[in-house]
């Protein structure tokens, strides 16, 4: 099997809120919250595939985004590779552009929130911030 490249971006208001997105049923974790991205394609550095990622699924344009983790994931049926990015500054409106839910929440309101288990990790992370 092979390892997939997914880039995440943790993207955060002035205000401490961050953009949570519903996966479509019809995908891989289907109807589960998660932190916008997707995979990196053949050749493409993650920072563009993250900067490509959040203007298809949320119509804006990241600026200077930082490292934040990564880490690999194993799934029964697929194993990714994880490449989380903080974003705080961009622009645009975030909409949900692919017809997605969104939603801005606190790091506490988190925890109501049913997310993959790839995003575990994630979630323990923010806590420290």
């Amino acid at each position: 099997m092979n390892r997939v490249h997914v880039v995440v971006g943790l993207i955060i208001r002035s205000n401490h809120k961050i953009l949570i997105s519903k996966r479509k049923k019809h995908l891989f974790q289907g109807c589960l919250w998660e932190f916008p991205g997707g995979k990196v394609e053949v050749g493409e550095l993650p920072v563009d595939a993250l900067r490509r990622e959040l203007e298809e699924e949320l119509a804006i344009s990241v600026i200077d985004p930082t490292p934040f983790m990564k880490f690999d994931f194993d799934y029964p049926e697929k194993q990714i590779f994880m490449d989380v990015w903080m974003v705080k500054n961009f622009s645009g409106d975030a909409i949900g552009n692919e017809g997605q839910d969104i939603a801005w929440v606190s790091i506490d309101e988190l925890i109501s929130y049913k997310f993959p288990a790839a995003d575990d990790r994630i979630l323990e992370n923010i806590k420290m911030l």
